[in-house]
């Protein structure tokens, strides 16, 4: 196996194009487990730890722009209350160990449909930066996964960031699992409620070949919030509304039976976190 270890951003990325099947490694939660279950072995890997603005975040045009390299913990410590939803997702990723090791760059590049910092994002509409030796580009999180464990990212290219709004309403995330920490998603989803311009946000995990939108209990629950002119007076949203913004939740999963879990199970499960997320959410707000 061939290691390299660049000392700058533009240095990986010449090795990234001179070696586009190389395996880019950061905090290794994924990568050395797939290695330590002989899952797969790289001919190559580019170890991206010596790259200091990859573990940095600031402001760009309104957005958030967090590098690849933050980790988990350091997300919840300095943006735990602009990105609220991101760092309760965060607080459930393994060990404290793992959290300070992991990053959610890493979440991203290994694409998996149980990643816990996928629905977060997708909720509140994030974007992927994407760079290669001859340019940078945008992918809006929504369109970033493509399959199981498989995004946009052609082979030349790294992620080098994620950009995010800092939260304009309340967030939430939960999700499911065979005990209360340490453990992958049976599904998960996240929630976010944008007031001022009257949108509702979601996401799925652990329940499609990719993470997902549940589109249309967003376009439900915002219909229902602006008839009732709740967005202003935050008035009480019927039990009736919350229950069918569960049932249209649970109908945008397209779940499979598991080792972990059924796929009506995982329905039914999506059905209740949803209208949980929102009467937590609805009541912060």
């Amino acid at each position: 196996m061939e290691f390299m270890q660049p000392a700058t951003w533009s240095e990986a990325l010449a090795m990234k194009a001179a070696h586009p099947e190389a395996t880019p490694i950061a905090g290794g939660t994924d990568v050395m487990v797939g290695l330590n279950l002989d899952h797969g072995r790289p001919e190559s890997i580019i170890d991206l730890t010596r790259i200091r603005e990859l573990g940095e975040w600031g402001s760009d045009d309104g957005w958030l722009r967090i590098g690849a390299g933050v980790t988990y913990t350091k997300l919840i410590d300095e943006l735990g209350d602009r990105l609220p939803g991101l760092a309760m997702a965060s607080r459930t990723v393994g060990s404290p160990q793992i959290r300070n090791r992991g990053t959610v760059g890493g979440n991203l590049g290994t694409a998996s449909p149980a990643g816990d910092a996928h629905p977060p994002l997708l909720a509140a509409d994030a974007q992927v930066e994407l760079a290669s030796a001859t340019g940078t580009r945008r992918v809006p999180v929504r369109e970033f996964f493509t399959g199981p464990k498989q995004t946009t990212m052609r082979k030349d290219e790294l992620i080098a960031a994620f950009l995010v709004e800092p939260a304009a309403g309340p967030q939430q995330f939960s999700k499911v699992g065979t005990r209360n920490a340490m453990v992958i998603a049976v599904c998960s989803f996240a929630l976010a409620l944008d007031p001022a311009r009257r949108r509702v946000g979601t996401g799925i995990g652990s329940a499609g070949p990719t993470p997902l939108r549940a589109t249309e209990a967003e376009r439900f629950l915002e219909g229902v919030l602006d008839e009732q002119g709740s967005w202003d007076r935050r008035t009480r949203v019927s039990e009736a509304a919350v229950t069918r913004f569960g049932e249209l939740v649970a109908s945008a999963a397209r779940p499979i039976d598991d080792v972990r879990g059924t796929a009506a199970y995982r329905r039914h499960a999506l059905s209740v976190l949803a209208r949980r997320c929102f009467t937590w959410a609805w009541a912060a707000a």
